[in-house]
């Protein structure tokens, strides 16, 4: 298996860990997604457990979907690693764009050491391995789906709650402030709110929110 993580020490302790295992061979390491693609695209590993947070450049969840996609610029061809996310952030946004890029699992790095290799083990059989807050987390969206935002509105509404005005929202995005106002109108319709702080706060309440 693969391992993306940006963080040294993370990696060098998921080795230790996972080579005392038996079943499980840790053929490689990547600290950014650019050389998650890379480096599967030359090992060729059958699981890649992956961060989803990776400091500058591609981040994990674009990473995923480059490397299960044989049209993405990237993908390393072949049959494709089935991918397992291990990381420290649980909100629905992040699972919820994790599992739509095609990610067999998602674990967070809180579970204990015989979940994970239970987990890296059905992923590598295609079975999917959801830790216990994320399958309750999946059952809820699915009883209570909330507001559906495309993924531009989720783009607006994240710099939205970091404070941006519309001007500073446009100039991020490459938009005119007009088509940021159009978003910013059919987010407050789908929410059923009328202001900025009302449109944050029942985001946040529906975990809309990445991070």
């Amino acid at each position: 298996m693969l391992l993306c993580d940006d963080h040294a020490m993370v990696r060098a302790g998921l080795r230790a860990l996972l080579s005392s295992t038996d079943g499980i061979e840790v053929v490689g390491e990547a600290a950014s997604g650019a050389e998650a693609l890379a480096t599967a695209a030359r090992l060729r590993p059958d699981v890649v457990l992956m961060d989803l947070q990776l400091g500058d450049g591609m981040d994990g969840v674009t990473a995923i979907r480059r490397m299960l996609s044989p049209a993405e610029p990237g993908a390393p061809g072949g049959p494709a690693p089935r991918v397992l996310v291990l990381t420290m952030f649980d909100t629905d946004a992040d699972i919820a764009r994790a599992l739509a890029a095609g990610a067999t699992g998602y674990l967070l790095k809180a579970e204990r050491p015989e979940s994970l290799f239970a987990a890296i083990r059905d992923a590598a059989a295609g079975r999917p391995a959801l830790s216990g807050t994320v399958t309750d987390r999946v059952m809820s969206r699915i009883r209570d789906p909330g507001p559906a935002l495309t993924e531009r509105e989720r783009d607006i509404l994240g710099r939205l709650a970091g404070g941006l005005t519309n001007r500073e929202i446009a100039r991020a995005l490459f938009l005119s402030e007009a088509t940021v106002k159009t978003h910013l109108g059919h987010i407050y319709t789908k929410l059923g709110v009328r202001t900025r702080a009302a449109a944050v706060a029942t985001a946040t309440r529906h975990r809309l929110l990445a991070g």
